[in-house]
C-alpha cells in the first residue's frame, strides 16, 4: 500500500484534493442532472474525476483505467495495485455497496465466495458539512473480516425487495474507517455558485 503515500504524504495534492474535490463533484451534480434531480449516472462521472486525479498524481504510464465494464470489483490500476472507487452522500455507516447488481438469488453465493481483491478508495461526500477521501488497504479488509465473520461483514439484500447489490455492515464500515491503517483526507463539502452550463462543451464543438 505503499503507493498510495505519494496522495496522503503530499501536502500540495492533500490542498488541491481539498480544495478541487467538491467543485468537481459539484459539476458532476449539474452533468448528471434533469429538472433538478441527480441521476444515477452521477456515480460514473465520480468515478472518472478520481481516476483522473491518479493520472495527473502517478502519470498516464503508471495508471490502466482501460477496465472491463463487467469487472465486479477493479475499477482502476495504479501502479500494479487494482482499486475500486466507491463514492457515498450523506451517512456513510449504511448503503455503500460491496458489489453492485448481485439479485437475491445469488446474493447467499456471493456471500460465500466473496473474498476483497482490491484497495478500496472511498469519498464520503457530505455538503455543507465534513466528509472524507479514504484508502482502505484490502489487508485491513481482509483482518476486519477475520475478526467479524463474513455474515457480519456484508449485508445481504431483504428478499424480494428491488435490490442493487449488496452492502458493507454498519459495523463493518466504521472499523473500516476507524481502522489504523485506513487513510483519510478529511474535507469540507463546500457548494459554490458554478457559472458552468454542461452544454458549453458541446456546443463550442458543434461551432468548430
Amino acid at each position: 500500500m505503499e503507493y498510495i503515500n505519494k496522495i496522503f504524504d503530499d501536502e500540495v495534492i492533500i490542498k488541491r484534493i481539498k480544495m478541487k474535490l467538491p467543485e468537481f463533484f459539484q459539476m458532476a451534480n449539474v452533468e448528471s442532472s434533469r429538472a433538478g434531480k441527480v441521476g444515477m449516472e452521477v456515480g460514473v462521472l465520480r468515478e472518472k474525476i478520481i481516476i483522473a486525479l491518479f493520472l495527473y498524481v502517478y502519470g498516464e504510464q503508471n495508471v490502466n483505467a482501460n477496465i472491463s465494464i463487467i469487472e465486479p470489483e477493479t475499477d482502476v490500476i495504479v501502479m500494479n495495485n487494482p482499486i475500486s472507487i466507491k463514492t457515498k452522500q450523506g451517512n456513510i455507516s449504511s448503503g455503500v455497496k460491496v458489489a453492485w447488481t448481485v439479485d437475491t438469488a445469488s446474493a447467499d453465493v456471493f456471500l460465500k465466495s466473496y473474498h476483497p481483491k482490491t484497495d478500496i478508495v472511498l469519498v464520503n461526500i457530505n455538503w455543507n458539512k465534513e466528509g472524507g477521501f479514504y484508502f482502505i488497504p484490502k489487508k485491513v479488509q481482509d483482518e476486519i473480516i477475520a475478526q467479524i465473520g463474513i455474515e457480519n461483514y456484508i449485508k445481504l439484500p431483504k428478499p424480494g425487495t428491488n435490490n442493487r447489490g449488496v452492502e458493507f455492515s454498519s459495523n463493518a464500515m466504521n472499523m473500516l474507517l476507524n481502522n489504523i491503517n485506513t487513510k483519510c483526507i478529511m474535507i469540507n463539502w463546500i457548494e459554490k455558485e458554478l457559472n458552468f452550463s454542461v452544454y458549453d462543451r458541446w456546443l463550442e464543438l458543434w461551432k468548430e
